[in-house]
């Protein structure tokens, strides 16, 4: 393998590159239930929602849209504990404000307003937590939203990993935008706004000193205009989802089974770099459950495809835009892949998560 060198010294831990994968019904929180996959919608279905009033089985989105006082509004929240804190490419800081800011973007929405909750570890450096500060508002001015409110709390040395953040965004979703699987049909085209797959071996790289001859960074970005520029062509998307947590496979799961459709995909379609497939291929990482944090997989329907495809490849977010596939009647809430070899494969939903700790 041309494209991967391996530095000498120390060597990476082979152990610590997977979750495990636990028995189901094991009574103690893993690794597993934090990667966005099975486990964590089973953690969140059978233990949270039913405490809080909800149902299991009702649909589970990134931001929730609701109306208040004739607006309609997008709310969002979400927590970061990026090991490393900084990365080829960006910090904690940075996904703290992208990854609250896309999700609202996903649902149409405009970012507006967050908030920011830092969590120290005792005897993190004073010098740390500018850096991350500095990163967390150059992001918010780059994705044009204002940090309003926040909270600061400090816990004991060995008990916070240096650093975590949570941040809460709002934004106003214009008229006329509804995004959910459930307005996934038949003939659909899946469409994805550029190489995936960037984000987790950016981090993995640098968490396990790991080289590569090709540089690699993360594509930690805000999508909010890229997302307008979609919208600009057609209101009439019908969803859209960033595939950070289990990667490009989860979402293109949580879509089929939310519409009830079949997806198909051509793999050779998905546009991977060379050097992430190199550092897959000696990992032993499929890069479909690679995160992402700067890319969204859109489904559209067929007669606006090539309209938004072109408007995608317009705006400098979205120039290695792709189509990767369609939705189809067969095989309902699956997820299949034509091989370059001609044959299929099922891409199932991960169980828990082949890279910890990545966002």
């Amino acid at each position: 393998m041309s494209d991967v060198t391996e530095t000498p010294s120390p060597s990476p831990d082979m152990l610590s590159w997977t979750c495990p994968a636990p028995l189901r019904d094991r009574p103690r929180v893993v690794m597993g239930h934090g990667g966005g996959g099975v486990m964590s919608a089973e953690l969140v279905e059978q233990v949270v929602l039913p405490a809080l009033g909800g149902a299991a089985g009702e649909p589970l989105t990134d931001s929730a849209v609701f109306s208040l006082g004739g607006a309609r509004l997008a709310f969002s929240t979400d927590s970061f504990v990026v090991r490393p804190l900084f990365f080829p490419g960006g910090s904690i800081g940075d996904l703290a404000v992208n990854g609250t800011v896309n999700d609202l973007a996903m649902s149409g929405a405009r970012p507006a307003y967050l908030s920011c909750g830092l969590i120290l570890e005792e005897g993190v450096e004073i010098d740390t937590v500018g850096r991350v500060a500095d990163a967390l508002g150059a992001a918010a001015h780059a994705a044009g939203v204002r940090v309003v409110t926040g909270d600061t709390k400090v816990v004991e040395a060995g008990s916070g990993d240096g650093l975590y953040i949570n941040t809460a965004g709002v934004g106003l979703v214009p008229d006329g935008v509804d995004l959910r699987p459930q307005r996934v049909v038949p003939g659909d085209v899946v469409l994805v706004s550029g190489p995936v797959g960037l984000h987790g071996v950016a981090v993995m790289s640098e968490r396990e000193n790991l080289r590569f001859e090709a540089d690699v960074r993360s594509d930690c970005a805000p999508l909010g205009g890229l997302v307008e520029a979609m919208l600009g062509v057609t209101r009439d998307l019908h969803v859209l989802r960033d595939p950070t947590r289990g990667g490009l496979a989860a979402s293109l799961n949580e879509i089929a089974q939310g519409s009830g459709c079949g997806v198909r995909i051509t793999e050779r379609s998905v546009p991977v770099p060379e050097a992430v497939a190199g550092a897959c291929a000696m990992l032993g990482l499929d890069p479909m459950y690679v995160a992402n944090e700067g890319k969204l997989v859109a489904f559209v329907p067929r007669e606006h495809a090539e309209e938004v495809l072109a408007a995608m490849r317009a705006h400098p977010l979205g120039a290695g835009a792709a189509v990767i596939g369609e939705t189809v009647p067969e095989h309902p809430g699956m997820v299949v892949a034509r091989t370059g070899l001609g044959g299929t494969r099922v891409v199932d939903m991960p169980l828990g998560e082949q890279l910890p700790r990545i966002c």
